[in-house]
C-alpha cells in the first residue's frame, strides 16, 4: 500500500513538473515546428488568386522603391480597362501614407482606384506599451497601438482599407494572423484580406464566411500554399508594359506588392520554415483561409495543459516496474494515439499541442527504462548477495533470469528434500588436536560437503559446528529433488572415507559422516530480523531429517520412507522399521539406511 502511494506520488510530481515546464513556454518552439510539420499540407492553387509581383525585374527597370504613385494608377487602369474583364478586388499591399511631392501621380492613383471601384489598400499599426484607459481605470497595455498609417485621405476615400500587421511567434514563425486592429481613434479595421475576401465574395453572390473566434484579436492561419504557390511569373513590369492579357485577371483576387528579397516583406511562415514567404502571399493565404470557411480553434491551454498532467502522471504509473516490451507498446500507443487524434481533430476544426504528449511519454518511458534498469541491477546484486554463497550458480543464474528479487523470496511454502550431515567423532578429535588443526580439518569437511551439495544443485542453508544443511526444490522448482539431495549425500559418505583415511595416516585418528534426509513442506524464504535475515528453511520436515542425521551412525545415510518411495528402484535401502524413536514422531515412523543408489538414472516429476 506504502509502495503504491509512493508511486502515485512520484507519478503526480512529475507530471506536474513536466506540465510546468509546458505551462511556461519552453516546449512552444520545438511543439511548434513539430505542429507546422503535421498540420500545414501544401495544396495547389486553384487560380482565384493572382499575385502580380513588385519584382526584381521591375525594379531594374524602374529603379528603386518607392516608385510614381503613376505608376498604381496605370497598372489599376490597365486591369480594369474592360468592366467586363476586370478583376473582382485589387489588393494593393503597399502603403501610400500622406500626400507625396507629386500631387499629379496622387491625385492619378485616387482617380483609377475610384473608377474601377475594386481596390483594397493597406494600412498598419506601430504597436508599443502605452497607457490605455480602461473601465476601471488606467493600465499599461503592452500592445498598444501608437500610431496608425493609412492611405492618404483622397484615396482612403474611394477605396476599402485593411491592416496589413503581421506578428510572428517568439519563435519567429508565423502561425497566427491579426483579425483587426483598434485604432487610436477607436475605429476596428479588419484585415486587408478580411476586406477583399468581403468584396470578392460580394462581387461573386457568395455566403460570407463567418469570423474566425480569436483570442486578443489572432487566430490560428492554415496555410494552403507554400512561398511561390500564388506567383505565377506575372511581373509589375508585365502589367505596365502590357504584356498580360487582362482577360487573365477577370473575376479574380489580384494581390499587388512586393516580391523581392530586398524589399524586406519577406517572412517564415508555417508551412515552410527554411524557405521565406513575402508578405503578399501570407495575405493570399488568408483570403483562401477565408474561403474555405476553415478556420480551426485553439484548444484552451489550460485544457491541454491539464490533459498533459493527466496523461503523464497515467503514463508514469504504467511505466513504473513495467518491463521493457510491455512499456514499449505503451509508449507507442500513446505517442501514435495522440499524434492521431491531433491529426483528427485539426481535420474537424480544433488544434492541439502535437509536441507536449509524445515528448512527455518519451522522456518518461525513457527515464522509467532506465531506473527500472539500475533497480534491476542492485536487485541482481541484492540477490547475488544474498544467495551468491549458497546456492548453485545455475540455480541462481535462473532466478536472475526470472527476475527474482530478494523481498519475494521469503515465507513461501515448498516441498523440500532437506539433507543433514555431522562429523562423527570430530569432538574427540578436537580434544587432542591443536585449534589451528582442527579448523584446519574442519574446513576441508565443510569444504567437502558443499561441493557435493552445488554439484547437485542444492541450497546450502547453513553451518552449525561441524554440520551442514541443504535443501533441494527451492528456491526454484527442480526435477527429482530427492534423487539430486540422496546423490549429495552418497557422494559426502564416499568422499568422507579418502579423508578419513588421510587423516588416520596423519594424525592416528579419523571421523566420518552421518547423513539424514527427508522430504516434505517447509516454509522457506528470507527469515531473520532487518539487521540480519537469513534464507532458511523451517517446519517439521527440517527437524525430522536433522533427527535421522542425528540418529545416523558413521558412514550411513538414514532416510525415511517418502524419500524411499520417490527413490523407488534406483535405490537399495534395508528398512530398520521403527527401532529408531524420533522425538515428536509418532508409532510406526519408518527409517531406512539407504546402501546403494543408481547414478544417472533422474526422473521427472
Amino acid at each position: 500500500m506504502k509502495r503504491s502511494i509512493r508511486t502515485l506520488a512520484a507519478s503526480l510530481a512529475v507530471a506536474a513538473l513536466f506540465t510546468a515546464v509546458a505551462g511556461f513556454g519552453l516546449l512552444d518552439s520545438p511543439d511548434g515546428a513539430v505542429s507546422d510539420a503535421l498540420y500545414q499540407r501544401p495544396a495547389a492553387s486553384d487560380g482565384e488568386i493572382v499575385v502580380i509581383g513588385m519584382d526584381q525585374r521591375a525594379l531594374d527597370a524602374l529603379g528603386p522603391m518607392p516608385w510614381p504613385r503613376s505608376y498604381m494608377a496605370d497598372a489599376i487602369n490597365y486591369l480594369n480597362a474592360d468592366p467586363e474583364q476586370a478583376p473582382a478586388v485589387i489588393g494593393i499591399d503597399v502603403l501610400y501614407v500622406g500626400e507625396s511631392a507629386d500631387p499629379d501621380g496622387d491625385a492619378a492613383l485616387a482617380d483609377a482606384a475610384e473608377a474601377g471601384g475594386n481596390v483594397v489598400t493597406a494600412a498598419a499599426a506601430t504597436f508599443g506599451s502605452g497607457l490605455v484607459e480602461g473601465t476601471d481605470g488606467f493600465y499599461m497595455d503592452t500592445r498598444a497601438v501608437l500610431a496608425w498609417d493609412e492611405p492618404f485621405d483622397a484615396l482612403a476615400a474611394v477605396t476599402d482599407t485593411g491592416h496589413i500587421n503581421a506578428m510572428a511567434d517568439n519563435d519567429g514563425i508565423i502561425r497566427h494572423a491579426l483579425l483587426y486592429v483598434d485604432t487610436p481613434a477607436g475605429e476596428r479595421v479588419n484585415s486587408f484580406a478580411r476586406t477583399i475576401y468581403e468584396r470578392y465574395a460580394t462581387y461573386h453572390e457568395l455566403d460570407v464566411t463567418s469570423l474566425p473566434e480569436t483570442e486578443d484579436g489572432f487566430f490560428y492561419l492554415p496555410y494552403s500554399t507554400a512561398p511561390g504557390g500564388y506567383y505565377d511569373g506575372v511581373s509589375f513590369l508585365d502589367v505596365l508594359d502590357g504584356a498580360v492579357d487582362p482577360s487573365y485577371f477577370a473575376g479574380k483576387i489580384v494581390l499587388i506588392g512586393p516580391y523581392a528579397a530586398g524589399l524586406q516583406d519577406e517572412y517564415r511562415t508555417a508551412i515552410d520554415h527554411a524557405a521565406p514567404m513575402y508578405g503578399i502571399e501570407i495575405q493570399a493565404n488568408q483570403i483562401d483561409a477565408y474561403r474555405s470557411g476553415f478556420l480551426p480553434r485553439e484548444v484552451s491551454r489550460a485544457l491541454q495543459l491539464a490533459l498533459l498532467f493527466l496523461i503523464s502522471a497515467l503514463a508514469l504509473i504504467w511505466f513504473h516496474d513495467r518491463r521493457v516490451g510491455p512499456a514499449l507498446l505503451g509508449w507507442l500507443a500513446v505517442s501514435a494515439g495522440w499524434v492521431g487524434l491531433c491529426a483528427a481533430l485539426y481535420r474537424a476544426g480544433w488544434v492541439l499541442h502535437v509536441l507536449w504528449v509524445p515528448l512527455a511519454v518519451t522522456v518518461l518511458f525513457i527515464g522509467s527504462v532506465a531506473v527500472n534498469y539500475i533497480r534491476a541491477q542492485k536487485e541482481k546484486r541484492r540477490v547475488t548477495d544474498t544467495f551468491g554463497r549458497y546456492v548453485d550458480p545455475a540455480i541462481l543464474k535462473e532466478l536472475l533470469v526470472q527476475g527474482g528479487s530478494a523481498e519475494d523470496l521469503g515465507g513461501k511454502m515448498f516441498d523440500i528434500a532437506v539433507l543433514f550431515v555431522d562429523i562423527r567423532g570430530f569432538t574427540t578429535m578436537s580434544e587432542a588436536l591443536p585449534p589451528t588443526t582442527i579448523v584446519e580439518i574442519l574446513n576441508r569437511y565443510l569444504t567437502l560437503t558443499t561441493e557435493c551439495i552445488m554439484r547437485y544443485h542444492g541450497t546450502l542453508d547453513k553451518f552449525v559446528g561441524d554440520c551442514t544443511m541443504a535443501f533441494w526444490n527451492a528456491p526454484l522448482p527442480q526435477e527429482d529433488a530427492v534423487y539430486l539431495a540422496c546423490c549429495a549425500a552418497m557422494d559426502m559418505v564416499e568422499g568422507s572415507k579418502a579423508l578419513g583415511e588421510e587423516l588416520e595416516a596423519k594424525y592416528g585418528r579419523t571421523v566420518s559422516f552421518g547423513v539424514g534426509v527427508h522430504v516434505g513442506p517447509a516454509v522457506v524464504g528470507n527469515i531473520g530480523a532487518p539487521q540480519r535475515m537469513d534464507y532458511t528453511a523451517i517446519g517439521d520436515t527440517v527437524n525430522t531429517s536433522a533427527r535421522l542425521e542425528a540418529n545416523a551412525p558413521g558412514g550411513k545415510v538414514l532416510i525415511s520412507r517418502a524419500v524411499a518411495d520417490a527413490l523407488g528402484d534406483r535405490a537399495e535401502t534395508t528398512s530398520l522399521g521403527g527401532s529408531i524413536k524420533l522425538k515428536g514422531k509418532a508409532e510406526g515412523f519408518e527409517t531406512l539406511t539407504l546402501d546403494s543408489l543408481k547414478r544417472n538414472c533422474r526422473r521427472s516429476g
